[in-house]
């Protein structure tokens, strides 16, 4: 075990998150302020439930809202060494740190995030930015990313891939989380590359969370699956990703904001398809980032499983695994 440094590293967008739980954004007279961003959550998840030591590579403005969110991820416990600095300018709209307003939802009504990333500095990440080996010096054990930063800007895919390639030449485990939601591309004009994107990148990964947007009738978007499907599926979607030792998805039925009626799953070539003790509506306390805690929890199960994704692994991992996976998705964090 890696003694002197983060055992998990992510690469990431980290905005500043305002929160209004249950009530609608544009009505609220007060927010509450957190910091979030896809691929942080799933660090500060590892922290925050399980005590791993983790850290976040990115890219923040060097100014007042900067250091509200740098500010933030200390108090989280989140290790900041790994933060970039960029010359903030918000009042011209140039180089700012991106900010995101979230609400609760209830019943039928889900629970959107409105973004607000025009222009931030992490867009502007290239290649050759980074030291990856200097990142990866201390040896630490996990590298994740995801779509939602690969899909931000076209460097920043070209950045995900220069470091999911070097975490694998540094001997690490590899983990990717899809991005099914492709309105940064649509933005953009590129929203049939959404999928095209997530596979490119989901080769380089050893575990790869939110598998069902690899197919389906559009490309950035899930395929909508019953829970008796899943057997058929995973093993096909197996065949596009053939170097990833695990697939895994999240809970796929919602009949209400906050209620999942399908168990979690995932699959190894060693164990076929496993899934999670069925829980009739089970509660996620804030489905906005429940996701990112059940890959947290995912990655804890696996993680604290040594030396199995090589050597070979187990059905009780994988349930392990995914029952910390929906521990994380209750809120416990």
């Amino acid at each position: 075990m890696n003694r002197y440094g983060p055992q998990v590293i992510a690469l990431g967008e980290v905005m500043l998150r305002f929160d209004r739980s249950q009530r609608h954004t544009c009505a609220a007279p007060s927010l509450q302020v957190w910091e979030g961003g896809g691929e942080y959550n799933v660090v500060r998840g590892l922290r925050r439930s399980f005590g791993v030591w983790t850290a976040v590579v990115t890219i923040l403005a060097d100014n007042t809202v900067g250091r509200i969110v740098e500010d933030l991820i200390l108090r989280a416990g989140v290790d900041t060494a790994l933060v970039h600095w960029a010359p903030g300018d918000a009042t011209k709209g140039r180089a700012r740190t991106g900010a995101i307003f979230t609400e609760r939802g209830f019943g039928i009504r889900s629970a959107p995030g409105i973004s607000d990333r025009a222009n931030t500095v992490v867009r502007g990440l290239r290649t050759g930015d980074i030291d990856w080996d200097a990142v990866f010096a201390s040896g630490p054990r996990w590298f994740h990313t995801g779509g939602a930063f690969a899909g931000l800007s076209e460097t920043t895919v070209e950045v995900a891939d220069e470091a999911m390639t070097a975490a694998r030449r540094h001997g690490m485990t590899v983990s990717y989380a899809t991005n099914c939601r492709p309105e940064s591309r649509e933005n953009q004009g590129r929203a049939d590359s959404a999928r095209e994107v997530d596979l490119r990148l989901a080769r380089h990964a050893d575990v790869v969370v939110g598998a069902l947007s690899l197919t389906g009738p559009r490309s950035g978007q899930a395929t909508r699956i019953h829970a008796g499907e899943v057997s058929d599926i995973l093993p096909h979607i197996a065949k596009l990703v053939p170097q990833a030792s695990v697939l895994a998805i999240t809970p796929h039925e919602l009949p209400a904001t906050g209620v999942n009626v399908c168990p979690s799953a995932a699959w190894s070539l060693p164990t076929g398809v496993v899934t999670h003790p069925p829980m009739p509506e089970f509660q996620v306390l804030e489905h906005i980032g429940s996701g990112d805690g059940f890959t947290a929890g995912l990655i804890y199960g696996l993680l604290t499983a040594a030396d199995t994704l090589s050597e070979g692994l187990k059905v009780t991992i994988l349930q392990r695994a995914l029952t910390y996976g929906a521990l994380v998705m209750t809120g416990a964090r």
